[in-house]
């Protein structure tokens, strides 16, 4: 066993190498349920992702925002002195930059470096300083003469407001420091006017297209924040399919392993005991025969003789255990040819002739005529029809009847079915008996012979060959089992015969007189 110990040990190394792998997934999955439990307005993670995304869009805006600096700058030429568009040029330059520098600051922080209330008074301040640059804008066309120079000044500032309207919405009041001074910049222009003419209406109608930028923004801040909540709900659920994938792959890790250390127990066992038992046997064996002389105690001929039966029935059970964890593992080979169904069955009947007649069971058998051969295992064809003769046979009561039935299927396959009129199953102990040692109560209540291997050997046979087993039982009345085999295994099948053709196939009968006891 040292060598599963060592490969055991080697797995469980491997699998620890993906620990960190393991930790970090479940890092993700913790940061996923935090940010759905975060309030929207709160301190928490969709306040970090909405400040990242506000800096990611601000770092983009540099470029557009200088442009238009550039061209409202050289349109403004006409109206004003050189001077004064310098130094409005550079009083809105230097606002700009420094909301692009504080983006770039958190962009280079770590997510745990990070603080959202002070960053998020930062990029407020930011904003601010860029509205007072357009409010100022507003101050210097203050004076001008020119009619179109009103016009002008609202393009300008309806220009810029959608714009910081758009790079700043992820941060509600971002919009309102950026706004609130363009507001009164508007204002301020428009008093010396004294609201004369369409003056007035022209005002009210861009307050009310910065109104609708708030609006505009905060839609967007929620829609943002409905997003991020269903990133994080899809981040959850991928955490938690990983976690589950995680401990699924390590379920299955450690069952192959219990898997590779139970074959190699046995593989090592039924070595060892094989060694042993066929010592015992074969001495056993020489001894009730009495090869070398009669005993001098005729009772030691017995005791032979139950030594050598105790024998047989412990190697029965170590060929029994082994065939059934090979079918588990998926290591029983089926060596398939042509065989015939009915042959099969016969022999297996003949062998257990003798023991039905000891029991005085009569067994009858019908055979459809002109059964084709199937391609299948012969092997486990005869240990199938072996363990349910044997069944049959052992819970039959003394006198009873064994009925043996081998046909065609509807669909074109072949079968072959054993009906006792033994005591039968209870309904409910089916599931048990087809189970791994799973014994019923009948089987208990009479200490019969037998580690409840039987027929789940024969359920996994019958399943390798792509059939099914059917096990129909009633109490007092008897327990039919049911083997059938498909279509693909029968060897130039016949389609089933129409049961109103003129001349149906007719079935043989073969009674077995009752053997003496």
């Amino acid at each position: 066993m040292s060598e599963v110990t060592a490969e055991m040990i080697a797995r469980g190394r491997f699998a620890d190498g993906g620990g960190e792998q393991r930790r970090l997934r479940a890092n993700g999955l913790r940061e996923a349920r935090e940010s759905l439990t975060s309030a929207r307005a709160g301190d928490g993670v969709h306040d970090l992702a909405l400040l990242r995304l506000h800096a990611e869009g601000r770092k983009a805006a540099l470029l557009p925002q200088a442009l238009l600096c550039l061209a409202i700058a050289a349109m403004t030429h006409l109206w004003l002195p050189p001077l004064l568009v310098a130094v409005w040029f550079g009083v809105q330059s230097c606002a700009a930059l420094l909301a692009h520098w504080e983006a770039l600051r958190l962009l280079r922080l770590e997510k745990s470096r990070i603080g959202p209330r002070g960053w998020r008074a930062r990029f407020i301040l930011a904003e601010a300083a860029n509205g007072v640059g357009w409010g100022l804008f507003a101050v210097l066309m203050i004076g001008v003469a020119d009619p179109w120079a009103t016009t002008y000044v609202m393009v300008v500032l309806m220009l810029a407001s959608a714009f910081h309207t758009v790079v700043a919405a992820l941060l509600p009041a971002a919009v309102h420091a950026a706004l609130a001074p363009m507001a009164l910049g508007l204002l301020f222009y428009m008093r010396p006017t004294s609201f004369y003419g369409p003056v007035a209406p022209m005002t009210l109608l861009a307050l009310g297209a910065l109104l609708c930028f708030v609006a505009l923004a905060r839609r967007i801040y929620f829609g943002q924040l409905d997003s991020l909540a269903f990133q994080a709900e899809k981040d959850h659920a991928i955490g938690e399919l990983e976690q589950a994938k995680a401990i699924s792959d390590e379920a299955r890790r450690r069952a192959e392993e219990a898997s590779l250390a139970k074959s190699r127990f046995l593989a090592t066992m039924s070595h060892e005991l094989r060694t042993p038992l066929n010592a015992i046997l074969g001495f056993s064996e020489v001894m009730e025969a009495e090869l070398f002389g009669r005993h001098a105690v005729e009772v030691y001929r017995d005791y032979s003789r139950d030594i050598h039966s105790s024998g047989a029935h412990l190697l029965t059970l170590i060929n029994e255990i082994l065939d059934l964890s090979r079918v588990e593992a998926g290591r029983y080979e089926l060596r398939e040819e042509a065989v015939l169904l009915s042959g099969i069955v016969e022999d297996c009947r003949r062998l257990l002739d003798l023991r039905a007649g000891k029991r005085g069971v009569i067994m009858d058998e019908i055979v459809e005529p002109d059964m084709p051969r199937i391609w299948a295992d012969e092997r486990a064809l005869r240990q199938i029809a072996l363990n349910l003769l044997t069944n049959a046979i052992k819970f039959t009561p003394q006198g009873g009847k064994v009925q043996i039935k081998i046909g065609w299927t509807l669909a074109g396959g072949q079968y072959f079915a054993i009906k006792d009129n033994g005591p039968g199953i209870p309904e409910d102990e089916i599931p048990v008996i087809l189970s791994s040692f799973g014994r019923g109560s009948m089987a208990q209540k009479n200490a019969d012979e037998g580690a409840g291997l039987g027929l789940p050997i024969v359920k996994a046979l019958v399943e390798l060959h792509g059939g099914v087993f059917n096990l129909r039982s009633k109490l007092r009345e008897g327990t039919e089992a049911i083997v059938v085999f498909p279509p693909e295994r029968v060897m130039n099948a016949l389609p089933h015969l129409d049961p109103d053709a003129p001349e149906p196939r007719k079935s043989i009968r073969r009674r077995l007189p009752r053997n003496a006891a």
